[in-house]
């Protein structure tokens, strides 16, 4: 079962072997469709009803209701705030549209005053919002304790790969991808009995070429990149990619970073606060959690590879399937 389509102002596509030469139902389509339509009415920065945008605009000090998926995704950023040191924040929104990169470009790409910046700095402490949210997924409150405002961009698509995989599990089937964005949940085996095989792409402007192939099966994987998106000003290159306790685009040299972890959502959290933190720092600390990640670095004209510990297995597999 092979199918496709466009969600959350991207691409999907989703593989799904039948056990035992089981069909799949004739209404899987819809209950695809179905769950991918719920995620992005609950998360989008676009939709002026969606969750988000009403917790958006909820006022100070006052509880607000919350979705389990909405937890489910708070929580998650908040373990991987604290992991990176405050590199990946879903706060930074008012950031990246003061530098002409999210939905509110107000004019597109601009070099912002830095006064602008921290005054910035100033409203997007992540901290600031206290959560009372049930673990198991049942929802729950959240109180701002200063206006801020979150986007969950770069988890949901993660996320919904995650949603959709669990959707396809409950009704008994085991051997599954999801691709939503790039971003992937992968689950048993291939129809040809092997485990699923996953090209990283280069970090070139033209795409299609594969820099190399990794082994997978059960977990999530995603890739951040930061070399399409960006402006030049005055011989300066900015990236989009906003580091959250700077106010400044990245000046590193990480072209881009694949991570696998036990789901995409935490893979796409993961990859997003590498691509700020940059090779070095991303390094120390896969290596230090024994998280797989696997990093491509410009070096001159050209770019090197370097995979952590966590990551060599997965190469190895590739290499010899």
């Amino acid at each position: 079962f092979r199918y496709q389509g466009q969600t959350m102002g991207t691409t999907f596509h989703i593989t799904v072997v039948p056990n035992g030469g089981r069909s799949l139902p004739a209404e899987m389509t819809q209950l695809i469709e179905g769950e991918l339509a719920r995620i992005n009415s609950l998360m989008s920065t676009y939709l002026e009803d969606s969750e988000l945008s009403l917790f958006n605009r909820q006022q100070v000090d006052i509880p607000y209701s919350v979705s389990g998926d909405f937890c489910q995704l708070l929580l998650l950023s908040r373990e991987v705030y604290t992991l990176s040191g405050g590199a990946f924040n879903p706060a930074v929104g008012p950031l990246v549209n003061l530098w002409g990169f999210g939905p509110d470009v107000n004019g597109g790409e601009q070099v912002p005053e830095p006064d602008q910046i921290q005054r910035l700095l100033e409203e997007i402490n992540f901290l600031s919002l206290s959560a009372d949210c049930d673990t198991q997924g049942d929802g729950g409150s959240l109180t701002k304790r200063q206006p801020i405002s979150l986007d969950f961009s770069a988890v949901a698509k993660g996320y919904a790969a995650d949603r959709v995989g669990r959707l396809i599990a409950e009704r008994g089937y085991t051997n599954y991808l999801v691709e939503i964005g790039g971003e992937l949940a992968l689950s048993g085996l291939k129809s040809s009995g092997q485990p699923w095989r996953i090209a990283v792409e280069k970090p070139t402007l033209a795409q299609g070429g594969v820099q190399l192939i990794a082994t997978l099966t059960n977990v999530g994987v995603a890739t951040s990149g930061d070399y399409r998106n960006y402006f030049e000003r005055d011989g300066v290159r900015y990236s989009h990619t906003i580091d959250p306790r700077t106010g400044w685009p990245v000046t590193h040299n990480l072209a881009s970073v694949t991570v696998v972890a036990e789901n995409a959502a935490k893979a796409d959290a993961l990859a997003t606060a590498f691509m700020v933190l940059g090779f070095d720092a991303s390094l120390a600390l896969a290596e230090r959690e024994n998280l797989a990640a696997y990093f491509i670095v410009k070096q001159g004209d050209g770019f090197a590879e370097q995979a952590s510990s966590g990551f060599l297995d997965y190469i190895a597999k590739g290499e010899e399937g």
